[in-house]
């Protein structure tokens, strides 16, 4: 008798992404077996993704560890980080790691947090030469990262939610995107893996937690069961159509800017209005405006610099760049 349904559909997806990450080492032609580390918080979405790496890896030769990340926000975490690291590690996985981060205020406590988690995984992943490095976003997660791109208004790339695989080389691997989070919790249940539940997945002071509490189910008692996966489905979609469109404008883009970094007005107007906003977009990113403080009402004011030109004057951005119009060209600098 074979495992459990949610136990199986956990290993079934680590199982693809692992033969990815197998794949991908050997096209670079690198020796001795690839490191694969998984991201745990110990909440169950994590924890079920570790058990089945655990299971998998082995049988594919690929070699399994850990991390686990100490954001000092609550009291005891240093206690709870040092249990989780004991959990991975009662699952033969080497190394496993725990590393505590300091978290800012930039952006806000989920933006700071983010941040920090992430710049701590680059420098484990790098120390220890890791292949690629698992997270436990589930479906959910996609449908409610989908409705809080549409919240913010900035266009079709946010309601593309999260790459299964994102990062320097695809660094980061989503293998849950396609199973959703009661199949993670059970299969944890079912092989009797203790898990931790963030008290900050239930607070309503973060946005996350309103969306997934209240959001999420007045829209499935207003529209029904199958919201989820249809936003989940909106998010392949719209990540298709965001990266045909972001390969146009990369193109686009050779012919419109000159050697000095100005773009041709007459050539950006003649595009489309979807193809000419990622170009300004790439255009203000490069000059440095940070990609996470730019939202589509900036590109739309550098946008009317082009086809609503009424003599205006310069568009500040975030970053303190500034974009102005200048006898046929738009000028971007920073300073």
């Amino acid at each position: 008798m074979g495992p459990h349904p949610a136990v199986a559909a956990i290993r079934l997806a680590v199982r693809r992404v692992l033969h990815d990450v197998l794949n991908h080492h050997c096209a670079q032609d690198q020796h001795g077996a690839p490191l694969v580390l998984v991201a745990c918080s110990g909440g169950a979405d994590s924890m079920a993704l570790a058990s089945a790496l655990a299971f998998e890896a082995p049988k594919l030769g690929v070699r399994a560890g850990g991390v686990t990340i100490d954001h000092g926000l609550q009291e005891g975490s240093d206690l709870r980080a040092a249990e989780v690291a004991l959990r991975l590690r009662a699952l033969k996985l080497d190394p496993v790691d725990v590393v505590s981060v300091e978290v800012g205020r930039a952006g806000g406590p989920e933006a700071a947090a983010r941040d920090a988690r992430y710049a701590a995984l680059d420098a484990t992943a790098d120390r220890h030469g890791a292949s690629a490095v698992l997270l436990g976003h589930t479906r959910d997660d996609q449908a409610e990262t989908v409705l809080l791109g549409l919240a913010r208004g900035s266009g079709i790339r946010s309601l593309s939610g999260m790459a299964a695989a994102a990062g320097a080389n695809g660094r980061y691997r989503r293998p849950f995107l396609d199973v959703d989070r009661q199949t993670a919790r059970t299969a944890c249940l079912i092989q009797a893996l203790p898990v931790w539940d963030d008290p900050h997945n239930t607070d309503p002071a973060y946005t996350r937690s309103r969306l997934r509490h209240e959001g999420l189910p007045a829209l499935e008692k207003c529209l029904g069961k199958g919201v989820v996966e249809a936003l989940a489905r909106t998010a392949q979609l719209s990540r298709d159509d965001a990266d045909a469109l972001d390969a146009w404008a990369a193109e686009a883009e050779v012919a419109v800017v000159d050697e000095a970094g100005t773009l041709d007005v007459a050539g950006l107007f003649g595009l489309p209005p979807a193809v000419r906003r990622r170009v300004l977009r790439r255009a203000v990113i490069a000059a440095g405006s940070p990609a996470g403080s730019l939202f589509a009402r900036h590109i739309e004011e550098v946008d009317r610099l082009i086809t609503a030109w009424r003599g205006q004057g310069a568009i500040n951005l975030p970053g303190r760049v500034g974009v102005r119009r200048q006898g046929g060209r738009l000028v971007i600098r920073q300073g």
